[in-house]
């Protein structure tokens, strides 16, 4: 591992490059880039660090509650065998490391199942480009491809430069959240949650912690991907049988009958055609066979629970923060840890969902062979180093698996074989809640800022937006906040199935021992109206009252994305107008656009020039809260609004 300035920029760089621009079979290498403190641009952190002493089951306790609870008797509830996590400084800093290095091993799948770099995108071409940067730093790592490539209306030539939306620091070999490892004669790439959660300053080349990376296109790099069906749960897949072409090929399940499976062509048509159409800077991270891109957040986390898009992440350990993390490293980092669950969630055989991953397999170690004598699930086992679990990534089973539940909504947990239960994604946790955002390029005078502050409460903001973080923690029911519907509903089928929430104690050991204690995951102060809204549990879903600390830098807006303005009102509407032509979004205009009526109708329209945000469920409509003149407020106070809106770092 790397961390900051010890790298060399062009002697090492060039010497990996040519590694393996030659093929040099070289042992194994492990590159991330880790930034030193004085690379960050974050100025400050939250209070979480002084004054939380330990997590329980989501409550926090400083060392004064703490020491009062000992002095009653009460000092076993601190103990890990009742739940507790001890949060100092050293805990912080592994959830650091964790942040921009952990993968969990997911770069066997990203690299020997999906096959991210065995298509048109190679590793060779991004050292390449990383070289050519010459130790600068970019938001946006323009890549070559290594061949002619068409997906659906869209093509490319060889050597023609992709954006890819990927951040290199400045005097970096490796780009922000994307490890690379050299082992067993072959490179691969894993993804931590800085890809996502971090980026890199235009101006100084440093790196800007807790915020969204806007353009990031990862749809695009998994549709590049060879096998990007392996993502096929998040692709608009009304059925994997209408990409039949074949009936005698076939599988022969755990029961042993035939089942038959989709052709591979024609899926990974349609999976790529669906993930082209995913906006900058979202992701979907549901597996409901509906294409449901979401904005990625921000992880300035401290008191913006319940966490998602739409709250589904509320209990256990960090006020759900653990679950949120969890999900993004089960799930989307290994579409195979499912398995157990694809029949009740998405009506597919667990020996047809392996199949259809493992079918185009990038490695052949990894791809399936369907004239094998095995079944899927024998082929699984066979090739997974860690068997105690359903996926590749490393991960454990909790307790009461293989049910869902609100604590392990995918079922599975990752964790780092050889550590505590969970540890790293508690360290993970415990950090967000640290990260402040940096203080606003945005200058405004203190009347100015008094003023939106007046308009923020009498045009009723405040009623949601409430507190010190600008959030009532609530969860809004679809039909109030009238957003684009789908996401809304997109855990639905999760919500059918829940069972109550159970973990272990985080000093756990992995693998997990026979006989291991389990700890019931107290459920009772979620509010069972807010449950279903999360769940979309007889209703038809909600969305969670975004926290606004540092809204300036979460541009563009909504949970779809989609109010987007760039510097020019005129002509720079909506993502056709900003992030598909490659344009910067404008924080100012676009937050002119969540209260102007007028503005976000031309917002919407733009949007709907484009069919494929439409087959993406991304439109910017929805969050009819208009402070302007439909609602007797003046330009001047309209205009005020939003300057105290994008200072609000300074308070």
């Amino acid at each position: 591992m790397f961390k900051g300035k010890v790298i060399k920029v062009c002697f090492f760089t060039f010497s990996i490059f040519t590694m393996f621009f030659l093929g040099w079979k070289v042992a194994d290498i492990e590159l991330s880039f880790v930034p030193d403190r004085e690379q960050v641009i974050n100025e400050r952190n939250t209070d979480f660090q002084n004054s939380v002493a330990f997590d329980l089951m989501g409550v926090y306790i400083s060392e004064e509650e703490a020491s009062d609870m000992k002095a009653q008797g009460l000092g076993d509830m601190l103990k890990e065998e009742q739940g507790a996590i001890a949060v100092d400084e050293d805990f912080i800093e592994l959830g650091r490391e964790q942040f921009y290095a952990g993968t969990f091993k997911n770069e066997v799948f990203m690299t020997d199942v999906l096959g991210l770099l065995d298509g048109p995108f190679t590793v060779t071409n991004v050292m390449k480009a990383i070289l050519g940067l010459g130790g600068q730093g970019t938001t946006n790592l323009r890549v070559e491809l290594a061949e002619d490539v068409t997906i659906g209306n869209q093509s490319w030539q060889k050597g023609e430069k992709i954006d890819t939306g990927i951040d290199v620091a400045k005097g970096a070999i490796v780009p922000v959240g994307f490890p690379l490892f050299v082992s067993e004669g072959r490179v691969r790439v894993g993804i931590t949650c800085a890809a996502c959660h971090a980026t890199v300053d235009r101006d100084t080349g440093h790196v800007i912690e807790g915020v969204p990376n806007p353009d990031l296109d990862a749809g695009l790099l998994l549709a590049l991907a060879s096998n990007s069906s392996a993502y096929f749960p998040v692709a608009e897949i009304e059925s994997i049988k209408d990409y039949i072409r074949d009936t005698d090929r076939t599988i022969k399940n755990s029961d042993g009958n035939k089942e038959i499976l989709p052709d591979p062509v024609a899926l990974e048509k349609a999976v790529d055609e669906t993930l082209v159409k995913w906006p900058k800077g979202n992701f979907d991270v549901t597996a409901d066979l509906n294409s449901n891109p979401a904005q990625i957040p921000d992880v300035f986390t401290l008191g913006d629970h319940p966490y998602g898009w739409n709250g589904f992440a509320s209990v256990g350990p960090f006020k759900g923060l653990t679950t949120f993390n969890n999900k993004v490293h089960a799930f989307n980092s290994d579409s195979l840890s499912l398995a157990d669950h694809s029949e009740k969630l998405l009506s597919i055989s667990k020996d047809v969902y392996l199949a259809t991953v493992l079918q185009r397999a990038a490695n052949e170690k990894y791809r399936y062979d369907i004239e094998s004598n095995l079944t899927p699930s024998q082929f699984k086992e066979m090739i997974d180093d860690n068997p105690e679990t359903i996926g590749v990534n490393e991960s454990i089973k909790p307790p009461g698996y293989p049910n869902v539940t609100m604590f392990a909504p995918n079922g599975t947990v990752v964790t780092s074989i050889g550590t505590e239960t969970g540890k790293e994604n508690n360290a993970m946790s415990a950090f967000q809640n640290t990260l402040f955002p940096p203080k606003s390029n945005f200058k405004t005078t203190e009347d100015t800022k008094a003023q939106g502050r007046e308009v923020f409460e009498r045009a009723g903001c405040i009623s949601c937006h409430a507190g010190s973080t600008f959030t009532n923690n609530q969860i809004i029911p679809v039909e109030e906040v009238k957003t684009e519907p789908t996401r809304a509903k997109a855990l639905q089928k999760i919500g059918r199935v829940l069972k109550e929430s159970y973990m272990y104690p985080p000093n756990t050991p992995t693998p997990i021992p026979p006989n291991a204690k389990a700890l019931r995951i107290p459920e009772e102060h979620i509010d069972e109206k807010q449950r279903n809204l999360a769940y979309a549990i007889g209703t038809n879903g909600g969305y969670k009252v975004k926290g606004l600390i540092g809204i300036e830098w979460t541009a563009p807006y909504l949970h779809d994305g989609g109010v987007a303005v760039g510097k020019d009102m005129e002509t720079q509407l909506g993502l056709p107008g900003t992030l598909m032509n490659g344009i910067e979004v404008d924080p100012y205009n676009s937050l002119l656009a969540l209260i102007d009526k007028q503005l976000r109708n031309k917002v919407i329209q733009a949007n709907q020039t484009k069919s494929e945000l439409k087959d993406v469920h991304v439109t910017g409509e929805g969050h009819e809260f208009w402070v302007d003149r439909t609602t007797n407020f003046t330009e001047k106070e309209q205009k005020a609004l939003v300057e105290y809106l994008l200072t609000l770092t300074e308070d």
